[in-house]
């Protein structure tokens, strides 16, 4: 990656996040950097990408914490992708126990002698620009002390290192949820490792496995709402109520319909299966690189041709179909898609579309009195759909093994952290069992 960007000078290792205030607004350098990384280094970095704003846009509110799990972020992601060339989800005990070891003894150009702003304002470009001065390690002279700067040793403190595992822990953790990983590295270091920490490792919620989705109540005013939305404004939102439908139908993860750096979902995917005629969804590209072929149910077949309809296509796509997935309303205004409105919805605009659905859920959860469940409809994301498909169709009966194949698991034993979503029904159960059963 080039040093400059035109007339800019970047520093040694790109700051790839802004203010918590700019946290989801676009940066023409970071989005180019992060391109590079993904086409040139590590294939899932976009997708990562995403997921490190949405971690880090929970924790805007809370300014400190913010800084810190920022500054650790740019640490570790331009170790795994512009030194390393590793994926997140490679990550292993081994490699991160080396990331600690290089943070604690960091290049010397990487190294800066006070914490200066990560992004300055280009008065001629009229844009944030990366500050050429800003580092993601900083070192200083000890009070007292006739060193000068130069002669300072860059030195990381026992507390400081368990701060970072525990950070990276609570990444890990999100990362789990996402379904991004299926490991945490920073935990068994924290708990096990020469940097253990029981308080560090307890504060990051490692015991806390709990699966956010929507109960059935929930899902049932979702669907209401995107139909009454739909039926309210069809030019806006028949595109909504399928977006919605393929989400929970197919457990698909956003990185796998949304368009990103060489991907881009179009609507040959749905494929016939020539022995058994049966429709499936195609995923070409995902996490892992693995491909699959999901199954498609009776209903979101039906969703498929209404939408298809409503754009004036044949009800079910031809083999080669190019069509895109899903198209933007209005076209593009910056990028490489600017100008085009027959371009594909990116990661971001699903996630401002699902978001708005789950707004209007939770407030006419609230209107008809359901005010706990609208309380958690608001804390729900994109993802929690994912999760929701899997666990509703687990309680009704669906064997594992066949939600094992669809979602894309590595293992059964993944697929299986859903069973948690039957205790109300275990617990239901176990209410009149006798200590006695003589009595």
């Amino acid at each position: 990656m080039s040093t400059s960007c035109g007339a800019q000078l970047l520093p040694p290792a790109m700051p790839l996040f802004e203010s918590a205030e700019n946290i989801r607004e676009p940066n023409v350098f970071i989005n180019e950097h992060v391109t590079y990384i993904t086409l040139n280094n590590v294939e899932d970095a976009g997708e990562l990408y995403e997921l490190a704003i949405d971690w880090l846009s929970e924790q805007k509110d809370q300014y400190n914490n913010f800084k810190a799990y920022r500054a650790e972020l740019n640490a570790f992601l331009h170790w795994c992708w512009s030194l390393k060339k590793l994926s997140v989800a490679d990550i292993n005990r081994t490699l991160l126990i080396e990331y600690i070891e290089w943070c604690e003894n960091p290049p010397i150009e990487l190294v800066g002698s006070y914490n200066a702003t990560q992004f300055t304002m280009n008065k001629g470009l009229g844009v944030l620009v990366p500050n050429f001065k800003w580092r993601p390690f900083t070192k200083r002279v000890p009070k007292g002390s006739n060193l000068t700067i130069e002669e300072v040793k860059y030195k990381l403190s026992s507390p400081a290192i368990s701060t970072k595992l525990s950070i990276l822990s609570m990444f890990f953790k999100f990362l789990n949820g996402e379904e991004y990983c299926d490991r945490n590295p920073a935990s068994i270091i924290l708990k096990f490792g020469k940097y253990k920490n029981k308080s560090q490792a307890s504060a990051s919620g490692e015991d806390d496995d709990e699966l956010k989705f929507f109960s059935d109540l929930q899902w049932s005013y979702v669907i209401d709402t995107v139909e009454l939305m739909a039926k309210d404004d069809p030019s806006s939102h028949e595109r909504t109520v399928f977006l919605i439908k393929l989400l929970y139908s197919t457990y698909c993860r956003i990185s796998e319909i949304g368009a990103r750096a060489g991907y881009a979902p179009i609507m040959s995917q749905f494929r016939r299966d020539k022995k058994t005629s049966y429709l499936g969804f195609y995923i070409p590209k995902s996490k892992g690189g693995k491909r699959r072929t999901i199954s498609v149910s009776d209903e979101l077949k039906q969703a498929l041709i209404r939408y298809r309809r409503f754009r004036k296509l044949t009800d079910l796509p031809v083999p080669g179909e190019q069509t895109p997935l899903f198209v933007r309303h209005k076209a593009a205004s910056h990028g490489r898609s600017a100008g085009d409105i027959n371009a594909n919805l990116g990661i971001r605009q699903i996630r401002e579309i699902v978001d708005d659905v789950l707004i209007k859920t939770a407030q006419k959860l609230e209107d008809d009195g359901f005010h706990d469940d609208a309380a958690e409809v608001r804390v729900l994301t994109v993802h929690s759909i994912r999760h929701t498909g899997i666990s509703h169709d687990i309680a009704q009966g669906r064997p594992l093994q066949h939600v094992q194949a669809d979602a894309g698991h590595e293992s059964i034993e993944v697929t299986s952290r859903y069973l948690h979503t039957t205790r109300a029904e275990r617990h239901e159960s176990a209410r009149n069992k006798k200590i006695n059963p003589l009595d």
